[in-house]
């Protein structure tokens, strides 16, 4: 990513997300990544669309299922408001509908929890 100061930066990430322990987990995993850098964290969808504009982040990592503001609405927002941000959803719902309102709000992606943590697992076994 280019900033205003001319050099290439960190992808700037906001997480969004009331489970404060998969949370913590969530940006200690993206911090370990040397091209990513958590900027910000909400607890509620309508601090994740606070947050957004205040710190223009490149990424917003959106649980589906928040107070305050709901994941598909807090996507809604975030499109509407920031039209070139990349926005993930995030779920530990398997149900299709709801990854397709995710979807037709705006979410570039939707990431299941579990399969997430499959994913990771996976990889470490195949470490040996």
């Amino acid at each position: 990513m280019e900033h205003e100061n001319g050099h290439r930066g960190a992808i700037r990430v906001v997480l969004a997300d009331d489970d404060p322990g998969y949370l913590s987990s969530l940006r200690t995993l993206i911090e370990r990544q040397p091209e990513l850098t958590v900027v910000g964290v909400a607890n509620d969808g309508r601090e994740a669309v606070d947050l957004a504009a205040h710190l223009d982040p490149d990424a917003v990592v959106v649980d589906l299922h928040m107070p305050e503001l709901d994941g598909v609405a807090t996507l809604r927002r975030l499109r509407e408001e920031h039209p070139y941000i990349c926005l993930i959803a995030l779920t530990g719902d398997e149900n299709r509908t709801l990854h397709r309102a995710a979807t037709a709000a705006g979410a570039d992606g939707v990431l299941v929890k579990g399969a997430i943590i499959d994913a990771l697992v996976e990889r470490l076994r195949a470490v040996r």
